[in-house]
Protein backbone atom coordinates (compact mmCIF):
# COMPACT_ATOMS: atom_id res chain seq x y z
CA UNK A 1 0.00 0.00 0.00
CA UNK A 2 1.35 3.43 -0.88
CA UNK A 3 1.69 5.99 1.86
CA UNK A 4 -1.58 7.70 1.03
CA UNK A 5 -3.47 7.15 4.28
CA UNK A 6 -6.11 5.22 2.36
CA UNK A 7 -6.25 2.51 5.04
CA UNK A 8 -7.72 3.26 8.48
CA UNK A 9 -4.75 3.32 10.86
CA UNK A 10 -5.62 4.95 14.19
CA UNK A 11 -2.89 7.35 15.22
CA UNK A 12 -0.77 6.81 12.10
CA UNK A 13 -0.88 8.81 8.87
CA UNK A 14 1.62 7.22 6.49
CA UNK A 15 1.54 10.13 4.05
CA UNK A 16 2.59 12.56 6.78
CA UNK A 17 5.04 10.10 8.32
CA UNK A 18 7.01 9.21 5.17
CA UNK A 19 8.98 12.48 4.64
CA UNK A 20 9.99 12.56 8.33
CA UNK A 21 10.90 8.88 8.21
CA UNK A 22 13.20 9.29 5.20
CA UNK A 23 14.93 12.29 6.76
CA UNK A 24 15.39 10.86 10.26
CA UNK A 25 15.51 7.07 9.90
CA UNK A 26 16.88 6.59 6.41
CA UNK A 27 15.97 5.93 2.76
CA UNK A 28 13.28 3.40 1.92
CA UNK A 29 13.07 0.97 -0.99
CA UNK A 30 9.37 1.45 -1.59
CA UNK A 31 6.23 3.02 -0.16
CA UNK A 32 5.75 2.51 3.55
CA UNK A 33 3.10 0.02 4.64
CA UNK A 34 2.00 -0.53 8.23
CA UNK A 35 -0.03 -2.81 10.44
CA UNK A 36 -1.19 -2.37 14.02
CA UNK A 37 0.27 -5.13 16.17
CA UNK A 38 -2.58 -6.63 18.18
CA UNK A 39 -2.53 -7.33 21.90
CA UNK A 40 -1.49 -4.00 23.41
CA UNK A 41 -3.84 -2.15 25.76
CA UNK A 42 -1.46 0.75 26.25
CA UNK A 43 0.80 2.37 23.66
CA UNK A 44 0.07 1.70 19.99
CA UNK A 45 2.71 -0.39 18.24
CA UNK A 46 2.96 -0.58 14.45
CA UNK A 47 5.09 -2.77 12.22
CA UNK A 48 6.37 -0.71 9.28
CA UNK A 49 7.82 -2.09 6.06
CA UNK A 50 8.95 -0.83 2.67
CA UNK A 51 8.71 -4.32 1.20
CA UNK A 52 12.34 -5.16 2.04
CA UNK A 53 13.03 -3.77 5.50
CA UNK A 54 11.06 -3.69 8.75
CA UNK A 55 10.83 -1.24 11.65
CA UNK A 56 8.64 -0.71 14.71
CA UNK A 57 6.89 2.57 15.47
CA UNK A 58 5.55 3.28 18.97
CA UNK A 59 3.18 6.07 19.95
CA UNK A 60 0.66 6.75 22.76
CA UNK A 61 -2.97 5.72 22.44
CA UNK A 62 -5.39 8.19 20.91
CA UNK A 63 -7.52 10.34 23.19
CA UNK A 64 -6.93 11.87 26.61
CA UNK A 65 -3.97 10.38 28.50
CA UNK A 66 -3.32 10.06 32.21
CA UNK A 67 -0.55 12.28 33.56
CA UNK A 68 2.99 10.84 33.19
CA UNK A 69 1.72 7.79 31.28
CA UNK A 70 2.74 6.77 27.74
CA UNK A 71 6.01 8.70 27.78
CA UNK A 72 7.74 8.06 24.46
CA UNK A 73 10.85 9.95 25.49
CA UNK A 74 11.18 7.75 28.56
CA UNK A 75 11.11 4.54 26.52
CA UNK A 76 13.50 5.90 23.91
CA UNK A 77 16.01 7.26 26.43
CA UNK A 78 16.03 4.07 28.51
CA UNK A 79 16.56 1.66 25.63
CA UNK A 80 19.21 3.91 24.07
CA UNK A 81 21.11 3.99 27.37
CA UNK A 82 20.95 0.20 27.78
CA UNK A 83 22.31 -0.53 24.30
CA UNK A 84 25.95 -1.10 25.47
CA UNK A 85 24.94 -3.28 28.45
CA UNK A 86 24.15 -6.99 28.66
CA UNK A 87 20.43 -6.19 28.80
CA UNK A 88 18.95 -6.99 25.35
CA UNK A 89 17.10 -4.04 23.80
CA UNK A 90 16.21 -3.08 20.22
CA UNK A 91 18.27 -0.51 18.36
CA UNK A 92 16.74 2.97 18.52
CA UNK A 93 16.60 4.92 15.24
CA UNK A 94 14.84 8.24 15.91
CA UNK A 95 12.28 9.99 18.06
CA UNK A 96 9.87 12.70 16.91
CA UNK A 97 8.99 15.47 19.36
CA UNK A 98 6.72 17.27 16.87
CA UNK A 99 3.26 16.35 18.13
CA UNK A 100 1.65 17.99 15.08
CA UNK A 101 2.93 15.23 12.80
CA UNK A 102 0.95 12.29 14.20
CA UNK A 103 -0.83 13.95 17.12
CA UNK A 104 1.70 12.74 19.72
CA UNK A 105 5.40 12.00 20.22
CA UNK A 106 6.57 8.74 18.69
CA UNK A 107 9.76 6.83 17.96
CA UNK A 108 11.05 4.25 15.52
CA UNK A 109 13.14 1.26 16.55
CA UNK A 110 14.55 -1.98 15.20
CA UNK A 111 12.14 -4.83 14.48
CA UNK A 112 13.58 -7.74 16.47
CA UNK A 113 12.68 -11.33 15.64
CA UNK A 114 11.41 -13.28 18.61
CA UNK A 115 8.33 -14.56 20.39
CA UNK A 116 6.60 -12.80 23.31
CA UNK A 117 5.20 -15.87 25.07
CA UNK A 118 1.96 -15.02 26.86
CA UNK A 119 0.17 -18.34 27.34
CA UNK A 120 1.17 -21.56 29.09
CA UNK A 121 -0.07 -23.51 26.08
CA UNK A 122 2.55 -21.80 23.89
CA UNK A 123 5.33 -22.86 26.23
CA UNK A 124 3.89 -26.37 26.68
CA UNK A 125 4.51 -27.01 22.99
CA UNK A 126 8.22 -26.45 23.62
CA UNK A 127 8.48 -29.02 26.42
CA UNK A 128 9.37 -28.63 30.07
CA UNK A 129 13.14 -28.39 29.58
CA UNK A 130 12.93 -25.47 27.17
CA UNK A 131 10.24 -23.83 29.30
CA UNK A 132 12.47 -24.02 32.35
CA UNK A 133 15.37 -22.51 30.40
CA UNK A 134 13.17 -19.65 29.18
CA UNK A 135 11.92 -18.90 32.70
CA UNK A 136 15.51 -18.98 33.99
CA UNK A 137 16.56 -16.50 31.30
CA UNK A 138 13.60 -14.32 32.26
CA UNK A 139 14.87 -14.07 35.83
CA UNK A 140 18.52 -13.73 34.80
CA UNK A 141 17.69 -10.87 32.41
CA UNK A 142 15.84 -9.03 35.17
CA UNK A 143 18.78 -9.48 37.54
CA UNK A 144 21.15 -8.25 34.81
CA UNK A 145 19.02 -5.13 34.38
CA UNK A 146 19.09 -4.47 38.10
CA UNK A 147 22.88 -4.83 38.21
CA UNK A 148 23.30 -1.91 35.80
CA UNK A 149 24.51 1.23 37.55
CA UNK A 150 22.21 4.00 36.26
CA UNK A 151 24.94 6.64 36.49
CA UNK A 152 27.36 4.58 34.42
CA UNK A 153 24.97 4.49 31.44
CA UNK A 154 23.99 8.16 31.62
CA UNK A 155 20.80 7.69 33.62
CA UNK A 156 21.94 9.27 36.86
CA UNK A 157 19.35 12.07 36.51
CA UNK A 158 16.64 9.89 34.94
CA UNK A 159 14.66 9.50 38.16
CA UNK A 160 14.57 10.46 41.82
CA UNK A 161 15.46 7.36 43.84
CA UNK A 162 15.19 9.11 47.21
CA UNK A 163 11.75 8.41 48.63
CA UNK A 164 10.91 6.36 45.53
CA UNK A 165 8.47 3.92 47.11
CA UNK A 166 6.56 6.59 49.01
CA UNK A 167 6.19 8.65 45.83
CA UNK A 168 5.13 5.58 43.85
CA UNK A 169 2.39 4.77 46.34
CA UNK A 170 1.17 8.38 46.14
CA UNK A 171 1.51 8.48 42.36
CA UNK A 172 -0.65 5.44 41.73
CA UNK A 173 -3.28 6.79 44.10
CA UNK A 174 -3.33 9.91 41.92
CA UNK A 175 -3.67 7.74 38.83
CA UNK A 176 -6.74 6.13 40.37
CA UNK A 177 -8.17 9.59 41.06
CA UNK A 178 -7.43 10.75 37.50
CA UNK A 179 -9.18 7.68 36.08
CA UNK A 180 -12.17 7.85 38.40
CA UNK A 181 -15.36 6.32 37.03
CA UNK A 182 -16.54 4.49 40.17
CA UNK A 183 -15.92 4.24 43.92
CA UNK A 184 -13.25 1.72 45.04
CA UNK A 185 -13.18 1.45 48.88
CA UNK A 186 -10.56 -1.34 48.80
CA UNK A 187 -8.28 0.94 46.81
CA UNK A 188 -8.46 3.54 49.56
CA UNK A 189 -7.81 0.91 52.22
CA UNK A 190 -4.85 -0.64 50.41
CA UNK A 191 -3.36 2.77 49.69
CA UNK A 192 -3.54 3.70 53.37
CA UNK A 193 -1.83 0.49 54.50
CA UNK A 194 0.92 0.81 51.89
CA UNK A 195 1.58 4.42 52.86
CA UNK A 196 2.02 3.36 56.49
CA UNK A 197 4.48 0.57 55.69
CA UNK A 198 6.89 2.00 53.12
CA UNK A 199 10.37 0.40 53.52
CA UNK A 200 13.56 2.41 53.75
CA UNK A 201 15.24 3.46 50.50
CA UNK A 202 17.27 0.80 48.72
CA UNK A 203 20.28 1.38 46.48
CA UNK A 204 19.09 3.06 43.27
CA UNK A 205 18.52 0.71 40.34
CA UNK A 206 16.79 0.68 36.97
CA UNK A 207 13.11 -0.21 37.17
CA UNK A 208 11.44 -1.53 34.02
CA UNK A 209 7.96 -0.99 35.43
CA UNK A 210 6.04 -3.82 33.69
CA UNK A 211 8.42 -6.76 33.47
CA UNK A 212 6.91 -10.09 32.36
CA UNK A 213 7.61 -12.75 29.75
CA UNK A 214 5.36 -11.34 27.04
CA UNK A 215 7.34 -8.08 27.22
CA UNK A 216 10.47 -10.04 26.31
CA UNK A 217 11.17 -11.38 22.81
CA UNK A 218 12.65 -14.90 22.99
CA UNK A 219 14.48 -16.42 20.00
CA UNK A 220 14.51 -20.01 18.73
CA UNK A 221 17.50 -20.78 20.97
CA UNK A 222 15.41 -19.77 24.01
CA UNK A 223 17.50 -16.65 24.63
CA UNK A 224 16.07 -13.24 25.47
CA UNK A 225 16.55 -11.08 22.35
CA UNK A 226 14.86 -7.86 23.46
CA UNK A 227 13.09 -6.43 26.49
CA UNK A 228 10.22 -4.18 25.34
CA UNK A 229 7.61 -1.78 26.76
CA UNK A 230 9.65 0.64 28.88
CA UNK A 231 6.97 3.33 29.22
CA UNK A 232 6.90 3.02 33.03
CA UNK A 233 10.67 2.74 33.50
CA UNK A 234 12.51 4.87 36.02
CA UNK A 235 15.27 4.81 38.65
CA UNK A 236 14.25 3.52 42.05
CA UNK A 237 13.75 0.31 44.02
CA UNK A 238 14.18 -2.51 41.53
CA UNK A 239 12.39 -5.07 43.74
CA UNK A 240 9.17 -3.57 42.43
CA UNK A 241 9.89 -5.28 39.09
CA UNK A 242 10.34 -8.70 40.68
CA UNK A 243 7.17 -8.31 42.72
CA UNK A 244 5.04 -7.22 39.78
CA UNK A 245 6.25 -10.19 37.75
CA UNK A 246 5.25 -12.50 40.61
CA UNK A 247 1.83 -10.81 40.78
CA UNK A 248 1.33 -11.54 37.09
CA UNK A 249 2.24 -15.18 37.72
CA UNK A 250 -0.12 -15.46 40.68
CA UNK A 251 -2.98 -13.97 38.70
CA UNK A 252 -2.32 -16.36 35.84
CA UNK A 253 -2.24 -19.35 38.16
CA UNK A 254 -5.60 -18.24 39.57
CA UNK A 255 -7.13 -18.12 36.10
CA UNK A 256 -6.98 -14.35 35.57
CA UNK A 257 -4.65 -11.65 34.33
CA UNK A 258 -3.03 -11.21 30.96
CA UNK A 259 -0.60 -14.14 31.13
CA UNK A 260 -0.60 -17.65 32.59
CA UNK A 261 2.92 -18.72 31.58
CA UNK A 262 3.74 -19.80 35.13
CA UNK A 263 1.34 -22.74 34.69
CA UNK A 264 3.46 -24.27 31.91
CA UNK A 265 5.24 -27.53 32.88
CA UNK A 266 8.86 -26.72 33.72
CA UNK A 267 8.33 -23.04 34.50
CA UNK A 268 10.12 -21.96 37.67
CA UNK A 269 7.95 -21.87 40.78
CA UNK A 270 7.71 -18.58 42.65
CA UNK A 271 10.11 -19.87 45.31
CA UNK A 272 12.58 -20.82 42.57
CA UNK A 273 12.17 -17.41 40.93
CA UNK A 274 12.90 -15.63 44.20
CA UNK A 275 15.85 -17.86 45.06
CA UNK A 276 17.42 -17.45 41.62
CA UNK A 277 16.91 -13.69 41.62
CA UNK A 278 18.28 -13.32 45.15
CA UNK A 279 21.39 -15.33 44.22
CA UNK A 280 21.96 -13.25 41.08
CA UNK A 281 21.23 -9.85 42.65
CA UNK A 282 22.11 -10.23 46.33
CA UNK A 283 18.91 -8.43 47.33
CA UNK A 284 17.21 -9.00 50.70
CA UNK A 285 13.65 -10.24 50.16
CA UNK A 286 12.54 -10.25 53.80
CA UNK A 287 9.86 -7.55 53.29
CA UNK A 288 8.69 -8.86 49.94
CA UNK A 289 5.04 -8.82 51.07
CA UNK A 290 5.01 -5.02 50.80
CA UNK A 291 6.38 -5.18 47.27
CA UNK A 292 3.79 -7.78 46.26
CA UNK A 293 1.01 -5.61 47.68
CA UNK A 294 2.34 -2.55 45.87
CA UNK A 295 2.56 -4.60 42.66
CA UNK A 296 -1.15 -5.41 43.00
CA UNK A 297 -1.94 -1.74 43.67
CA UNK A 298 0.04 -0.53 40.68
CA UNK A 299 -1.39 -3.16 38.33
CA UNK A 300 -4.90 -2.31 39.52
CA UNK A 301 -4.14 1.33 38.70
CA UNK A 302 -2.98 0.43 35.21
CA UNK A 303 -6.11 -1.65 34.59
CA UNK A 304 -8.33 1.10 35.98
CA UNK A 305 -6.74 3.48 33.48
CA UNK A 306 -7.60 1.06 30.68
CA UNK A 307 -11.15 0.82 32.04
CA UNK A 308 -11.37 4.63 32.10
CA UNK A 309 -10.33 4.89 28.45
CA UNK A 310 -12.81 2.17 27.49
CA UNK A 311 -15.68 3.90 29.31
CA UNK A 312 -14.78 7.14 27.53
CA UNK A 313 -14.46 5.55 24.08
CA UNK A 314 -10.72 6.12 23.81
CA UNK A 315 -9.50 2.56 23.21
CA UNK A 316 -8.41 0.96 19.95
CA UNK A 317 -8.85 -2.77 19.32
CA UNK A 318 -10.61 -5.58 21.14
CA UNK A 319 -10.51 -6.99 24.67
CA UNK A 320 -11.20 -3.84 26.69
CA UNK A 321 -14.81 -4.32 27.74
CA UNK A 322 -14.09 -6.63 30.68
CA UNK A 323 -10.75 -5.16 31.78
CA UNK A 324 -12.25 -3.27 34.69
CA UNK A 325 -13.49 -6.48 36.32
CA UNK A 326 -9.90 -7.32 37.35
CA UNK A 327 -9.44 -4.26 39.55
CA UNK A 328 -11.37 -5.54 42.59
CA UNK A 329 -9.58 -8.91 42.78
CA UNK A 330 -6.23 -7.15 42.38
CA UNK A 331 -6.94 -4.84 45.30
CA UNK A 332 -8.03 -7.80 47.43
CA UNK A 333 -4.85 -9.66 46.50
CA UNK A 334 -2.84 -6.65 47.57
CA UNK A 335 -4.49 -6.59 50.95
CA UNK A 336 -3.73 -10.30 51.39
CA UNK A 337 -0.11 -9.86 50.27
CA UNK A 338 0.59 -7.44 53.11
CA UNK A 339 0.24 -10.38 55.48
CA UNK A 340 3.17 -12.20 53.81
CA UNK A 341 6.78 -11.99 54.94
Amino acid sequence: MAATGSRELPGLDLARLTPWFIENVGPIDGALDAELIAGGKSNLTYRLTDGENRWILRRPPVGKLLATAHDMGREYTMMSALAPTEVPVPRMYAICDDTDLLGARFYVMEAVDGTPYRKAAELAELGSSRTRAISERLVDTLAALHRVDPAEVGLGDFGRPEGFLARQVARWRKQFDAAHTRDLPDMQRLHGLLAERVPADAAPGIVHGDYRLDNVLVDDADQARAVLDWELSTIGDSLTDLALMCVYHRLGAAGGGVTDVSLAPGFLTEDEVLARYSAESGRDLSDFGFYLAFGCFKLAGIVEGIHYRYVNGQTVGEGFADAGQAVGPLLNAGLDALKES
